[in-house]
């Protein structure tokens, strides 16, 4: 099994920063991709970022010039920081990464979701 344990939310005023991070752990051959959605009350789940291992990075036109994903590969930890953060994004904000185990199953998984309030 994999575990993903996210650090980092909180609550920020409007054009504030915050940086969540997401660790993976468990029988992880490797991961090949990590990335972060979020939901909000009354919506459905959405992308924000996603890295490759590799590198490759996708977001979501919402958060572009404003989130940046990065990753540790070593640490098998995802990091995202968030700055300018507006009003519409507060939500859970949930870890997951796309391992493949040492049993060379892939699957997806996802951390427990860390909340991100922005108010004045």
């Amino acid at each position: 099994q994999v575990q993903l344990v996210e650090s980092g939310g909180g609550s920020v005023q409007p054009g504030g920063s915050l940086r969540l991070s997401c660790a993976a752990s468990g029988s992880i051959f490797s991961i090949l991709a990590m990335g972060w959605y979020r939901q909000a009350p009354g919506k459905q789940r959405e992308l924000v970022a996603t890295i490759t291992s590799e590198g490759g990075t996708n977001y979501a036109d919402s958060v572009k010039g404003r989130f940046t994903i990065s990753r540790d590969n070593a640490k098998n930890t995802v990091y995202r920081q968030m700055n300018s953060l507006k009003p519409e994004d507060p939500a859970v904000y949930y870890c997951y990464a796309y391992c493949l185990t040492i049993a060379r199953v892939a699957s997806n998984y996802w951390g427990q979701g860390t909340q991100v309030t922005v108010s004045s």
